[in-house]
Protein backbone atom coordinates (compact mmCIF):
# COMPACT_ATOMS: atom_id res chain seq x y z
CA UNK A 1 0.00 0.00 0.00
CA UNK A 2 3.19 2.58 0.93
CA UNK A 3 4.47 1.69 -2.32
CA UNK A 4 1.51 1.86 -4.43
CA UNK A 5 0.69 5.37 -2.54
CA UNK A 6 4.87 6.58 -3.19
CA UNK A 7 4.08 5.84 -7.07
CA UNK A 8 1.11 8.00 -7.37
CA UNK A 9 2.92 10.59 -5.52
CA UNK A 10 5.90 10.30 -7.72
CA UNK A 11 3.38 10.91 -10.51
CA UNK A 12 3.05 14.81 -9.58
CA UNK A 13 6.92 15.52 -9.10
CA UNK A 14 7.28 18.57 -11.06
CA UNK A 15 9.61 18.60 -14.27
CA UNK A 16 10.92 21.91 -16.01
CA UNK A 17 11.46 20.79 -19.20
CA UNK A 18 9.71 17.46 -19.53
CA UNK A 19 11.53 14.85 -21.86
CA UNK A 20 9.31 14.94 -25.35
CA UNK A 21 7.76 11.12 -25.86
CA UNK A 22 8.41 8.63 -28.83
CA UNK A 23 6.86 5.48 -30.63
CA UNK A 24 4.41 3.38 -29.16
CA UNK A 25 4.11 5.47 -25.83
CA UNK A 26 3.39 8.42 -27.52
CA UNK A 27 0.61 7.43 -29.33
CA UNK A 28 -1.07 5.33 -26.83
CA UNK A 29 -0.80 8.74 -24.36
CA UNK A 30 -1.97 10.64 -27.15
CA UNK A 31 -4.62 8.32 -27.43
CA UNK A 32 -5.55 8.44 -23.46
CA UNK A 33 -5.58 12.35 -23.52
CA UNK A 34 -7.71 12.91 -26.49
CA UNK A 35 -10.05 10.45 -25.16
CA UNK A 36 -10.26 12.29 -21.89
CA UNK A 37 -11.07 15.54 -24.03
CA UNK A 38 -13.58 13.21 -26.11
CA UNK A 39 -15.75 12.29 -23.05
CA UNK A 40 -15.94 15.47 -21.71
CA UNK A 41 -17.52 16.80 -24.90
CA UNK A 42 -19.49 13.77 -25.58
CA UNK A 43 -21.60 14.67 -22.42
CA UNK A 44 -22.41 18.46 -24.02
CA UNK A 45 -24.56 16.62 -26.41
CA UNK A 46 -25.41 12.86 -25.36
CA UNK A 47 -27.82 14.14 -22.33
CA UNK A 48 -30.18 16.35 -25.06
CA UNK A 49 -32.50 13.30 -27.02
CA UNK A 50 -32.59 11.97 -23.61
CA UNK A 51 -34.29 14.52 -21.73
CA UNK A 52 -37.96 13.21 -22.73
CA UNK A 53 -37.03 9.83 -21.43
CA UNK A 54 -35.03 11.88 -18.09
CA UNK A 55 -38.51 13.50 -17.37
CA UNK A 56 -40.51 10.75 -17.94
CA UNK A 57 -37.95 8.77 -15.77
CA UNK A 58 -38.59 11.66 -12.95
CA UNK A 59 -41.87 12.47 -13.13
CA UNK A 60 -41.08 15.84 -14.27
CA UNK A 61 -42.20 18.43 -17.44
CA UNK A 62 -39.92 18.22 -20.24
CA UNK A 63 -39.21 21.77 -20.16
CA UNK A 64 -37.94 21.44 -16.21
CA UNK A 65 -36.02 18.13 -17.79
CA UNK A 66 -33.68 20.75 -19.71
CA UNK A 67 -32.24 22.04 -16.88
CA UNK A 68 -29.85 18.54 -16.95
CA UNK A 69 -28.50 20.41 -20.23
CA UNK A 70 -28.37 23.63 -18.59
CA UNK A 71 -26.70 23.10 -15.52
CA UNK A 72 -24.27 20.81 -17.32
CA UNK A 73 -23.31 24.19 -19.96
CA UNK A 74 -23.04 26.62 -16.71
CA UNK A 75 -20.67 24.88 -14.97
CA UNK A 76 -18.41 24.00 -17.91
CA UNK A 77 -18.37 27.75 -18.81
CA UNK A 78 -17.95 28.97 -15.57
CA UNK A 79 -15.07 26.48 -14.84
CA UNK A 80 -13.10 26.65 -18.34
CA UNK A 81 -11.26 29.55 -17.93
CA UNK A 82 -10.03 28.61 -14.87
CA UNK A 83 -7.86 26.15 -15.84
CA UNK A 84 -4.70 28.38 -16.12
CA UNK A 85 -4.88 29.64 -12.50
CA UNK A 86 -5.76 25.97 -11.20
CA UNK A 87 -2.96 24.55 -12.83
CA UNK A 88 -0.48 27.15 -11.63
CA UNK A 89 -1.57 26.97 -8.52
CA UNK A 90 -1.86 22.92 -7.78
CA UNK A 91 0.08 21.48 -11.01
CA UNK A 92 -1.33 20.97 -14.41
CA UNK A 93 -1.57 17.12 -14.22
CA UNK A 94 -2.29 17.09 -10.85
CA UNK A 95 -5.80 19.12 -11.73
CA UNK A 96 -6.13 17.06 -14.55
CA UNK A 97 -5.99 13.80 -12.33
CA UNK A 98 -8.33 14.88 -9.85
CA UNK A 99 -11.02 16.84 -12.45
CA UNK A 100 -11.01 13.22 -14.04
CA UNK A 101 -12.22 11.68 -10.69
CA UNK A 102 -14.40 13.98 -10.16
CA UNK A 103 -16.18 13.85 -13.27
CA UNK A 104 -16.03 10.24 -13.18
CA UNK A 105 -17.99 10.30 -9.53
CA UNK A 106 -19.96 12.54 -10.24
CA UNK A 107 -21.39 10.52 -13.49
CA UNK A 108 -21.73 7.81 -11.14
CA UNK A 109 -24.38 10.21 -8.63
CA UNK A 110 -26.26 11.35 -11.73
CA UNK A 111 -27.03 7.74 -13.30
CA UNK A 112 -28.24 6.83 -9.22
CA UNK A 113 -30.02 10.27 -8.86
CA UNK A 114 -34.15 9.77 -7.85
CA UNK A 115 -35.02 13.02 -8.36
CA UNK A 116 -34.67 16.44 -10.46
CA UNK A 117 -32.26 18.32 -7.94
CA UNK A 118 -30.63 15.30 -6.98
CA UNK A 119 -29.58 15.64 -10.83
CA UNK A 120 -29.48 19.05 -11.43
CA UNK A 121 -27.03 19.09 -8.79
CA UNK A 122 -24.73 16.29 -9.87
CA UNK A 123 -24.49 17.56 -13.35
CA UNK A 124 -23.17 20.99 -11.73
CA UNK A 125 -20.54 18.93 -10.49
CA UNK A 126 -20.05 16.88 -13.15
CA UNK A 127 -19.46 20.34 -15.15
CA UNK A 128 -17.11 21.88 -12.71
CA UNK A 129 -15.05 18.99 -12.97
CA UNK A 130 -15.07 18.21 -16.70
CA UNK A 131 -14.45 21.93 -17.70
CA UNK A 132 -10.42 22.28 -16.74
CA UNK A 133 -10.51 18.59 -18.95
CA UNK A 134 -10.21 19.66 -22.18
CA UNK A 135 -7.33 22.88 -22.03
CA UNK A 136 -5.91 20.51 -19.89
CA UNK A 137 -5.01 17.56 -22.43
CA UNK A 138 -4.11 20.43 -25.20
CA UNK A 139 -1.63 21.12 -22.23
CA UNK A 140 -0.28 18.20 -21.23
CA UNK A 141 -0.14 17.00 -25.21
CA UNK A 142 2.14 20.21 -25.92
CA UNK A 143 4.59 18.77 -22.87
CA UNK A 144 4.50 15.05 -24.20
CA UNK A 145 4.97 15.84 -27.77
CA UNK A 146 8.00 17.21 -29.33
CA UNK A 147 7.95 20.56 -31.06
CA UNK A 148 7.85 19.26 -34.64
CA UNK A 149 4.76 16.78 -33.70
CA UNK A 150 2.29 19.76 -31.97
CA UNK A 151 0.47 19.66 -34.51
CA UNK A 152 -0.16 16.48 -35.18
CA UNK A 153 -0.81 16.18 -31.60
CA UNK A 154 -3.61 19.27 -32.40
CA UNK A 155 -4.57 17.41 -35.21
CA UNK A 156 -5.83 14.50 -32.57
CA UNK A 157 -7.44 16.62 -30.10
CA UNK A 158 -9.07 18.48 -32.41
CA UNK A 159 -10.89 15.78 -33.90
CA UNK A 160 -12.39 14.38 -30.52
CA UNK A 161 -14.35 18.44 -30.74
CA UNK A 162 -15.56 17.42 -34.26
CA UNK A 163 -16.46 14.20 -33.64
CA UNK A 164 -18.22 14.35 -30.40
CA UNK A 165 -20.69 16.28 -30.91
CA UNK A 166 -22.17 14.43 -33.78
CA UNK A 167 -22.07 10.95 -32.10
CA UNK A 168 -23.78 12.66 -28.80
CA UNK A 169 -27.33 12.34 -30.01
CA UNK A 170 -26.22 9.23 -31.80
CA UNK A 171 -25.56 7.58 -28.23
CA UNK A 172 -27.88 9.24 -26.07
CA UNK A 173 -31.00 8.46 -28.56
CA UNK A 174 -29.85 4.98 -28.58
CA UNK A 175 -28.86 4.37 -24.86
CA UNK A 176 -32.34 5.97 -24.24
CA UNK A 177 -34.81 3.75 -26.05
CA UNK A 178 -32.74 0.58 -26.25
CA UNK A 179 -31.17 0.81 -22.53
CA UNK A 180 -32.44 3.52 -20.10
CA UNK A 181 -31.57 7.00 -19.75
CA UNK A 182 -29.26 6.57 -16.65
CA UNK A 183 -26.56 4.48 -18.80
CA UNK A 184 -25.90 7.79 -20.69
CA UNK A 185 -23.73 9.07 -17.10
CA UNK A 186 -22.79 5.16 -16.38
CA UNK A 187 -21.24 4.24 -19.89
CA UNK A 188 -18.44 7.31 -18.32
CA UNK A 189 -17.15 5.28 -15.72
CA UNK A 190 -15.02 2.43 -17.42
CA UNK A 191 -13.59 4.86 -20.37
CA UNK A 192 -12.36 7.07 -16.97
CA UNK A 193 -11.01 4.00 -15.34
CA UNK A 194 -8.99 3.16 -18.84
CA UNK A 195 -7.93 6.53 -18.86
CA UNK A 196 -6.67 6.86 -15.25
CA UNK A 197 -4.69 3.79 -15.74
CA UNK A 198 -3.15 5.15 -18.87
CA UNK A 199 -2.26 8.58 -17.03
CA UNK A 200 -0.49 6.92 -14.01
CA UNK A 201 1.15 4.17 -16.13
CA UNK A 202 2.15 6.42 -18.73
CA UNK A 203 2.60 10.30 -17.31
CA UNK A 204 5.58 10.53 -15.18
CA UNK A 205 7.62 13.95 -14.99
CA UNK A 206 4.87 15.79 -17.00
CA UNK A 207 3.78 17.89 -13.83
CA UNK A 208 4.08 21.03 -13.88
CA UNK A 209 6.10 23.55 -11.56
CA UNK A 210 3.78 25.45 -8.95
CA UNK A 211 3.25 29.11 -7.79
CA UNK A 212 1.40 29.03 -3.99
CA UNK A 213 -0.52 32.51 -5.54
CA UNK A 214 -3.52 33.88 -3.45
CA UNK A 215 -7.28 33.29 -4.83
CA UNK A 216 -8.77 36.32 -6.58
CA UNK A 217 -11.94 35.50 -4.15
CA UNK A 218 -13.85 38.58 -5.84
CA UNK A 219 -12.46 37.98 -9.18
CA UNK A 220 -14.12 34.25 -9.33
CA UNK A 221 -17.42 35.72 -7.48
CA UNK A 222 -17.46 38.42 -10.95
CA UNK A 223 -17.04 35.09 -13.08
CA UNK A 224 -19.76 33.30 -11.41
CA UNK A 225 -22.05 35.59 -11.40
CA UNK A 226 -22.14 37.23 -14.94
CA UNK A 227 -21.41 33.58 -16.65
CA UNK A 228 -24.26 31.82 -15.14
CA UNK A 229 -26.80 35.12 -15.90
CA UNK A 230 -25.48 34.82 -19.63
CA UNK A 231 -25.90 30.75 -19.34
CA UNK A 232 -29.51 30.89 -18.42
CA UNK A 233 -30.46 34.08 -20.45
CA UNK A 234 -29.37 31.78 -23.77
CA UNK A 235 -30.58 28.50 -22.48
CA UNK A 236 -33.89 30.05 -21.37
CA UNK A 237 -34.56 32.90 -23.75
CA UNK A 238 -36.38 31.16 -26.60
CA UNK A 239 -38.74 29.38 -23.85
CA UNK A 240 -39.27 32.92 -22.17
CA UNK A 241 -39.99 35.09 -24.95
CA UNK A 242 -36.85 36.36 -24.73
CA UNK A 243 -36.79 40.26 -23.79
CA UNK A 244 -40.39 39.53 -23.50
CA UNK A 245 -39.78 37.87 -20.08
CA UNK A 246 -38.67 40.24 -17.33
CA UNK A 247 -36.31 37.16 -15.92
CA UNK A 248 -34.58 37.29 -19.15
CA UNK A 249 -34.62 40.69 -18.95
CA UNK A 250 -32.87 40.72 -15.84
CA UNK A 251 -30.37 38.12 -16.48
CA UNK A 252 -29.29 40.13 -19.47
CA UNK A 253 -28.50 43.16 -17.09
CA UNK A 254 -26.80 40.92 -14.59
CA UNK A 255 -24.65 39.68 -17.01
CA UNK A 256 -23.79 42.82 -18.66
CA UNK A 257 -23.17 44.68 -15.44
CA UNK A 258 -21.03 41.95 -13.84
CA UNK A 259 -19.13 41.10 -17.40
CA UNK A 260 -17.72 44.74 -17.10
CA UNK A 261 -16.70 44.95 -13.25
CA UNK A 262 -15.16 41.40 -14.02
CA UNK A 263 -12.56 43.07 -16.75
CA UNK A 264 -12.09 45.91 -15.10
CA UNK A 265 -10.97 43.94 -11.75
CA UNK A 266 -9.39 41.13 -13.54
CA UNK A 267 -7.19 43.36 -15.64
CA UNK A 268 -5.93 45.75 -12.14
CA UNK A 269 -5.48 42.56 -9.72
CA UNK A 270 -1.92 41.58 -9.55
CA UNK A 271 -3.01 37.80 -9.55
CA UNK A 272 -6.15 37.30 -10.81
CA UNK A 273 -8.26 34.06 -11.10
CA UNK A 274 -8.69 34.65 -15.17
CA UNK A 275 -5.35 35.71 -17.05
CA UNK A 276 -6.67 38.16 -19.78
CA UNK A 277 -3.47 39.37 -20.90
CA UNK A 278 -2.80 36.26 -23.14
CA UNK A 279 -4.86 38.57 -25.53
CA UNK A 280 -2.29 41.26 -25.34
CA UNK A 281 -1.12 38.41 -28.39
CA UNK A 282 -2.24 39.31 -31.57
CA UNK A 283 -2.27 35.76 -32.97
CA UNK A 284 -4.10 34.60 -30.02
CA UNK A 285 -7.14 36.84 -30.58
CA UNK A 286 -7.67 37.04 -33.70
CA UNK A 287 -7.22 32.60 -34.02
CA UNK A 288 -9.89 32.45 -30.67
CA UNK A 289 -12.09 35.46 -32.33
CA UNK A 290 -11.97 33.05 -35.55
CA UNK A 291 -12.72 30.19 -33.82
CA UNK A 292 -15.76 31.26 -31.57
CA UNK A 293 -17.72 32.91 -35.22
CA UNK A 294 -16.77 29.53 -36.81
CA UNK A 295 -17.66 26.94 -34.26
CA UNK A 296 -20.53 28.36 -33.04
CA UNK A 297 -21.54 28.54 -36.59
CA UNK A 298 -20.50 24.71 -37.23
CA UNK A 299 -22.06 23.94 -33.30
CA UNK A 300 -25.45 25.40 -33.93
CA UNK A 301 -26.02 23.82 -37.22
CA UNK A 302 -25.43 20.31 -35.43
CA UNK A 303 -28.58 21.32 -33.20
CA UNK A 304 -31.07 22.66 -35.76
CA UNK A 305 -30.44 20.11 -38.83
CA UNK A 306 -31.61 17.33 -36.50
CA UNK A 307 -34.68 19.26 -35.30
CA UNK A 308 -35.36 19.90 -39.18
CA UNK A 309 -34.87 16.26 -40.20
CA UNK A 310 -37.42 15.45 -36.92
CA UNK A 311 -39.72 18.11 -37.24
CA UNK A 312 -39.95 18.41 -40.95
CA UNK A 313 -39.16 15.11 -43.08
CA UNK A 314 -40.30 12.48 -40.80
CA UNK A 315 -36.79 11.30 -39.59
CA UNK A 316 -36.27 9.41 -36.66
CA UNK A 317 -33.63 10.57 -34.39
CA UNK A 318 -31.62 7.44 -35.28
CA UNK A 319 -31.73 8.43 -39.28
CA UNK A 320 -30.99 12.03 -38.41
CA UNK A 321 -28.15 10.74 -36.79
CA UNK A 322 -26.81 8.63 -39.78
CA UNK A 323 -27.00 11.84 -41.86
CA UNK A 324 -24.64 14.18 -39.11
CA UNK A 325 -22.11 11.28 -38.54
CA UNK A 326 -21.38 12.01 -42.26
CA UNK A 327 -19.30 15.30 -41.18
CA UNK A 328 -17.05 13.07 -38.93
CA UNK A 329 -15.49 11.01 -42.15
CA UNK A 330 -13.41 13.53 -44.13
CA UNK A 331 -12.63 14.89 -40.78
CA UNK A 332 -11.16 11.65 -40.09
CA UNK A 333 -9.93 11.29 -43.18
CA UNK A 334 -8.21 14.71 -43.62
CA UNK A 335 -6.54 15.40 -39.98
CA UNK A 336 -3.74 13.09 -40.18
CA UNK A 337 -2.65 15.38 -43.58
CA UNK A 338 -3.48 18.58 -42.20
CA UNK A 339 0.18 18.93 -40.05
CA UNK A 340 1.74 18.06 -43.43
CA UNK A 341 0.21 20.88 -45.26
CA UNK A 342 1.33 22.66 -42.25
CA UNK A 343 4.55 22.55 -43.24
CA UNK A 344 4.00 23.37 -46.83
CA UNK A 345 1.90 26.49 -46.48
CA UNK A 346 1.02 29.34 -43.99
CA UNK A 347 -1.70 28.10 -41.37
CA UNK A 348 -3.56 30.86 -41.74
CA UNK A 349 -4.33 29.78 -45.40
CA UNK A 350 -5.39 26.40 -44.21
CA UNK A 351 -7.39 28.07 -41.61
CA UNK A 352 -9.23 30.78 -44.05
CA UNK A 353 -9.96 27.84 -46.66
CA UNK A 354 -11.32 25.70 -44.11
CA UNK A 355 -13.65 28.36 -42.55
CA UNK A 356 -14.40 29.55 -46.37
CA UNK A 357 -15.08 26.10 -47.09
CA UNK A 358 -17.95 25.63 -44.25
CA UNK A 359 -19.55 28.78 -45.77
CA UNK A 360 -19.87 26.82 -49.23
CA UNK A 361 -21.20 24.03 -47.64
CA UNK A 362 -23.57 26.23 -46.63
CA UNK A 363 -24.56 27.26 -49.08
CA UNK A 364 -25.06 24.14 -50.92
CA UNK A 365 -27.42 23.03 -48.53
CA UNK A 366 -29.33 26.54 -48.97
CA UNK A 367 -29.70 25.96 -52.99
CA UNK A 368 -29.81 21.69 -52.31
CA UNK A 369 -32.03 21.22 -49.52
CA UNK A 370 -35.76 20.97 -49.44
CA UNK A 371 -39.16 18.67 -48.39
CA UNK A 372 -37.81 16.54 -51.04
CA UNK A 373 -34.47 16.07 -50.72
CA UNK A 374 -33.67 12.56 -50.29
CA UNK A 375 -30.98 11.46 -48.15
CA UNK A 376 -27.77 11.40 -50.06
CA UNK A 377 -29.17 15.18 -50.94
CA UNK A 378 -29.01 15.75 -46.94
CA UNK A 379 -25.86 13.92 -46.23
CA UNK A 380 -23.72 14.97 -49.14
CA UNK A 381 -22.77 18.52 -47.62
CA UNK A 382 -22.31 16.93 -44.23
CA UNK A 383 -20.10 14.66 -46.07
CA UNK A 384 -17.96 17.85 -47.70
CA UNK A 385 -17.63 20.25 -44.77
CA UNK A 386 -15.95 17.24 -42.95
CA UNK A 387 -12.80 18.42 -44.91
CA UNK A 388 -13.28 22.37 -43.98
CA UNK A 389 -13.00 21.34 -40.30
CA UNK A 390 -9.91 19.27 -40.50
CA UNK A 391 -8.71 22.34 -41.95
CA UNK A 392 -9.45 24.87 -40.02
CA UNK A 393 -9.12 23.53 -36.50
CA UNK A 394 -6.23 21.64 -36.30
CA UNK A 395 -4.26 24.85 -37.97
CA UNK A 396 -6.25 27.31 -35.36
CA UNK A 397 -5.53 25.00 -32.70
CA UNK A 398 -1.54 25.57 -33.25
CA UNK A 399 -1.76 29.50 -34.49
CA UNK A 400 -3.77 30.66 -31.07
CA UNK A 401 -1.52 28.26 -28.40
CA UNK A 402 1.75 29.14 -30.62
CA UNK A 403 0.82 32.75 -30.47
CA UNK A 404 1.55 32.81 -26.35
CA UNK A 405 4.60 32.07 -24.18
CA UNK A 406 5.35 28.60 -22.87
CA UNK A 407 4.27 29.34 -19.22
CA UNK A 408 0.67 30.66 -20.52
CA UNK A 409 -0.44 27.69 -22.57
CA UNK A 410 -2.88 26.25 -19.83
CA UNK A 411 -4.37 30.02 -19.34
CA UNK A 412 -4.95 30.50 -23.30
CA UNK A 413 -5.86 26.93 -24.01
CA UNK A 414 -8.41 27.12 -21.16
CA UNK A 415 -9.74 31.25 -22.62
CA UNK A 416 -10.00 29.87 -26.14
CA UNK A 417 -12.01 26.47 -25.07
CA UNK A 418 -14.09 28.77 -23.01
CA UNK A 419 -14.53 31.29 -26.34
CA UNK A 420 -15.57 28.04 -28.48
CA UNK A 421 -17.75 27.23 -25.22
CA UNK A 422 -19.80 30.41 -25.19
CA UNK A 423 -19.49 31.05 -28.95
CA UNK A 424 -21.46 27.43 -29.34
CA UNK A 425 -24.09 28.48 -26.92
CA UNK A 426 -24.82 31.70 -28.09
CA UNK A 427 -24.58 31.02 -31.56
CA UNK A 428 -27.26 28.19 -31.08
CA UNK A 429 -29.64 30.44 -29.11
CA UNK A 430 -29.92 33.12 -31.45
CA UNK A 431 -29.93 30.60 -34.66
CA UNK A 432 -32.43 28.81 -33.33
CA UNK A 433 -34.33 32.13 -32.34
CA UNK A 434 -33.93 33.20 -36.04
CA UNK A 435 -34.60 29.83 -37.34
CA UNK A 436 -38.08 30.09 -35.57
CA UNK A 437 -38.65 33.30 -36.69
CA UNK A 438 -37.80 33.00 -40.44
CA UNK A 439 -39.80 29.85 -40.60
CA UNK A 440 -43.09 31.76 -39.45
CA UNK A 441 -42.50 34.55 -41.47
CA UNK A 442 -42.23 32.79 -44.96
CA UNK A 443 -44.65 30.23 -43.70
CA UNK A 444 -47.40 33.05 -43.38
CA UNK A 445 -45.64 34.97 -46.85
CA UNK A 446 -46.89 31.08 -48.50
CA UNK A 447 -50.08 31.47 -46.87
CA UNK A 448 -50.46 34.38 -48.22
CA UNK A 449 -49.61 33.74 -52.10
CA UNK A 450 -51.19 30.07 -51.89
CA UNK A 451 -52.66 29.68 -55.52
CA UNK A 452 -55.67 27.67 -56.33
CA UNK A 453 -56.91 27.08 -52.89
CA UNK A 454 -60.23 27.11 -52.55
CA UNK A 455 -60.23 24.24 -55.55
CA UNK A 456 -57.92 22.08 -53.69
CA UNK A 457 -60.41 22.17 -50.66
CA UNK A 458 -63.23 21.69 -53.27
CA UNK A 459 -61.08 18.66 -54.65
CA UNK A 460 -60.02 16.97 -51.26
CA UNK A 461 -63.93 17.27 -49.95
CA UNK A 462 -64.90 15.34 -53.17
CA UNK A 463 -62.18 12.42 -52.14
CA UNK A 464 -64.26 12.18 -48.58
CA UNK A 465 -62.02 14.83 -46.36
CA UNK A 466 -64.15 16.90 -44.50
CA UNK A 467 -63.56 20.91 -44.30
CA UNK A 468 -61.52 20.36 -41.13
CA UNK A 469 -59.33 17.69 -42.56
CA UNK A 470 -58.60 19.63 -45.82
CA UNK A 471 -57.67 22.53 -44.47
CA UNK A 472 -55.30 20.91 -41.42
CA UNK A 473 -53.64 19.21 -44.16
CA UNK A 474 -53.11 22.41 -46.52
CA UNK A 475 -51.80 23.85 -43.23
CA UNK A 476 -49.41 21.12 -42.28
CA UNK A 477 -47.94 21.07 -46.08
CA UNK A 478 -47.71 25.12 -45.67
CA UNK A 479 -45.46 24.72 -43.10
CA UNK A 480 -43.57 21.82 -43.62
CA UNK A 481 -42.30 24.20 -46.90
CA UNK A 482 -41.61 27.55 -44.70
CA UNK A 483 -39.72 25.30 -42.69
CA UNK A 484 -37.69 24.34 -44.90
CA UNK A 485 -37.20 28.04 -46.68
CA UNK A 486 -36.46 28.81 -43.45
CA UNK A 487 -34.11 26.38 -43.21
CA UNK A 488 -32.75 27.60 -46.37
CA UNK A 489 -32.38 31.33 -45.63
CA UNK A 490 -30.41 30.55 -42.51
CA UNK A 491 -28.02 28.79 -44.21
CA UNK A 492 -27.03 31.47 -46.45
CA UNK A 493 -27.13 33.96 -43.08
CA UNK A 494 -24.10 30.83 -41.98
CA UNK A 495 -22.46 31.64 -45.13
CA UNK A 496 -21.99 35.37 -44.86
CA UNK A 497 -20.86 34.39 -41.21
CA UNK A 498 -18.50 31.82 -41.62
CA UNK A 499 -16.63 34.43 -44.48
CA UNK A 500 -16.23 37.18 -42.09
CA UNK A 501 -14.94 33.97 -39.39
CA UNK A 502 -12.50 32.98 -42.44
CA UNK A 503 -11.79 36.57 -42.84
CA UNK A 504 -10.80 37.10 -39.39
CA UNK A 505 -7.80 34.66 -39.34
CA UNK A 506 -5.83 37.22 -41.38
CA UNK A 507 -5.44 40.18 -38.80
CA UNK A 508 -2.78 37.47 -36.81
CA UNK A 509 0.64 37.48 -37.67
CA UNK A 510 2.39 34.33 -39.52
CA UNK A 511 3.69 31.80 -37.49
CA UNK A 512 7.36 31.07 -38.15
CA UNK A 513 7.36 28.39 -40.44
CA UNK A 514 7.27 24.47 -39.50
CA UNK A 515 7.25 25.50 -35.77
CA UNK A 516 4.26 24.22 -33.32
CA UNK A 517 2.49 25.98 -30.12
CA UNK A 518 4.93 26.54 -27.62
CA UNK A 519 7.90 26.72 -29.73
CA UNK A 520 6.19 30.01 -32.08
CA UNK A 521 8.26 32.82 -29.60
Amino acid sequence: MASRAAAVQGLFEPSEEPRPYSGVKLMIAGLVLAMANFIVVLDLTIANVSVPHIAGGLAVSVSSGTWVITSYAVAEAICVPLTGWLAGRFGTLRTFVFSLLGFGIFSVLCGLSESLGMLVAFRLGQGFCGGPLMPLTQTIMLRIFPRELHPKAMAMWAMTVVIAPILGPILGGWISDDWSWEWIFFINVPIIALILFGVVTLLRGVETPTQKTPIDGIGLALLVTWVGALQLMLDKGREEDWFASSFIVGCAVVAAIFFALFLIWELTEEHPIVDLKVFRHPGFTAATLSLILAFGTYFSSIVVIPQWLQTSLGYTATHAGYVMAFSGVLAVVMSPLVPALMKRFDPRLLVFTGIAWLGVCALLRSVWWSTDATFWTLAMPQLLQGAGVALFMVPLTTISLGAVEPRETASAAGMANFGRTLGGAIATAVVTTYWSNQARTDTAQMAGELNGAPELLARMQERGFGVEQSRAVIEQVVTQQGLAVGTTHLFMVAAVVLVFAAMAIWLAPRPPKGVGPAAAH
